[in-house]
């Protein structure tokens, strides 16, 4: 009597015990927790979880082999984050649902408190690295946190959230327009408002180096009088130049279409009050709820997030907030 053996995709199966391996030890589960609102390095996490180096590097490989966890380099030194979990890939509602019941845990208390830690160590880092190195900057946002630095998180996202065909895009303070690319690759009508005819300027030699001939410049303050809307608004360090930054956010929320998403990258809160007067910084980055508070009170619903950790002691924030369909404009 013939047994008929079932065929099994082996390839599925190792994918989906790789995230259910990664997901089965305690400790890998806590890193996960960690990573929910920062980005560290091996040995930032080797400290906050009292193991050794390797022993670290071995959890983040498990985790890095189910894309629970990225990465991204900076100069010799490595920080990890949270992956973004595609819920229409195989495995992806698992991460998800991972992800979820993993924030409803609380971390021990002395690991939370070796957390605070390295959050000094970072901020003593960044004092003496800009006590060396302070002559050397101009009044330029980018000499803190520099578009190369958080271009690949806010792209992740960009492409996570699948805009349809015939999207738009406005870009509030393009600043060089570096970022434009990415934008004329991904949406059919991209628009770049900055009340600023010298950034505009170099937004304009970016579009014609690159024939962006879907990209349109237009001088204006995106606080007043822009009758625009978009499927798609992206905010890349520029609410710590407004006066009032939770008023900017409904105004940016007035931009959208309804199910827009905005996108906002900022620094996280820190204490650097040089950058003040250095690079003309009315806030020194924002606090993560109050994003989320300012947000909310725009009519948004605060969506996926990723932070970035710079060597240099700062770290960024990555936030979408989406409109509901059908939300009435604050105007």
């Amino acid at each position: 009597m013939n047994l008929r053996v079932p065929s099994i995709q082996h390839d599925d199966c190792d994918e989906l015990a790789a995230l259910c391996k990664a997901g089965g030890d305690p400790l890998r589960l806590n890193v996960l927790r960690a990573l929910a609102n920062d980005s560290f390095g091996v040995l930032e996490l080797a400290q906050i979880f009292g193991i050794g180096q390797s022993g670290m590097s071995h959890h983040l490989k498990v985790l890095a082999q189910a894309d629970l966890v990225a990465t991204r380099r900076e100069g010799n030194a490595i920080f990890y984050r949270r992956a973004l979990p595609h819920t229409e890939l195989l495995g992806g509602k698992l991460h998800a649902a991972l992800l979820e019941e993993v924030d409803n845990l609380s971390l021990p208390d002395d690991v939370q408190s070796r957390i605070t830690l390295v959050h000094g160590q970072r901020a003593a880092a960044s004092q003496d690295f800009f006590s060396r190195v302070a002559e050397k900057f101009r009044a330029q946002q980018d000499l803190i946190a520099g578009l190369p630095q958080y271009r690949e998180s806010v792209v992740a996202l960009l492409d996570k959230l699948s805009f349809g065909a015939g999207a738009s895009a406005i870009e509030v303070g393009p600043g060089d327009g570096a970022f434009l690319p990415e934008l004329a690759r991904r949406f059919t009508q991209v628009t770049a408002l900055d009340n600023s005819p010298a950034m505009l300027e170099l937004a304009r030699q970016v579009c014609e180096r690159d024939t962006l001939a879907n990209v349109t410049l237009q001088l204006a303050d995106a606080l007043n009088g822009v009758s625009l809307t978009a499927n798609c608004v992206v905010l890349n360090m520029v609410l710590h130049h407004f006066a009032a930054p939770a008023e900017a956010l409904k105004r940016m929320a007035d931009l959208l279409k309804p199910g827009g998403s905005l996108l906002v990258t900022e620094l996280c809160s820190h204490n650097q009050s040089w950058a003040k007067e250095a690079c003309g910084d009315l806030w020194l980055g924002f606090e993560q709820d109050d994003l989320a508070r300012w947000a909310t009170a725009a009519g948004l619903v605060p969506g996926e997030s990723l932070y970035v950790g710079l060597r240099n002691g700062f770290q960024i924030q990555v936030r979408h907030f989406q409109r509901p369909a059908g939300n009435t404009h604050h105007r």
